[in-house]
């Protein structure tokens, strides 16, 4: 736990970025049908969020990663969690987002938002990524908090309807 007397370092995503640090750390971002996933270190109490808007590109070659795509935001956390000597299926995992938000030129909704969170999933199992919550999917925005410390994440979902909420004990 974080006591009171020590300075709190605050995170903003924006979409397309991402954070990885130590405890004594809140990140926080909004979400549509982007796709947030979290990932913590229990025990070392580190870890870090990302912020996507798409599933994949196909990426340039000698193209550095760009975190507003889901398959290269995740091998940003790879590459955090290698930095630090940790294995990735040490943490934790939380996804949230991928809200049915946008319309197509023919008023059909877009399935951007199922693509995103349905690419998470994917990833986190490709590295044997325990997913501990999910909050998807739903027609609204959300505002999330993650506190490094505790691995806490704190929503809101202030407008949304329909989201699929799971959620299990590790």
């Amino acid at each position: 736990m974080i006591s009171s007397g020590e300075p709190l370092n605050e995170v903003f995503l924006n979409p397309g970025e991402f954070y990885f640090g130590g405890e004594r750390t809140r990140i926080s971002t909004l979400l549509g049908s982007c796709v947030s996933i979290t990932l913590w270190h229990p025990r070392r109490r580190i870890g870090g969020m990302c912020h996507y808007m798409l599933a994949e590109r196909k990426r340039p070659a000698n193209a550095p990663l760009d975190g507003r795509f889901g398959t290269e935001a995740f091998e940003m956390f790879l590459q955090h969690v290698e930095a630090v000597g940790t294995q990735a299926s040490a943490y934790q995992a939380k996804i949230f987002g991928g809200a049915n938000m946008l319309v197509g030129a023919s008023g059909e909704k877009m399935d951007i938002g199922p693509r995103n969170v349905a690419l998470g999933r994917k990833l986190l199992a490709s590295k044997n990524i325990l997913l501990m919550a999910e909050h998807v999917g739903g027609s609204g925005r959300r505002k999330l908090h993650f506190d490094l410390w505790s691995g806490d994440v704190w929503l809101a979902f202030p407008e949304g309807s329909d989201a699929q909420i799971r959620s299990k004990r590790g």
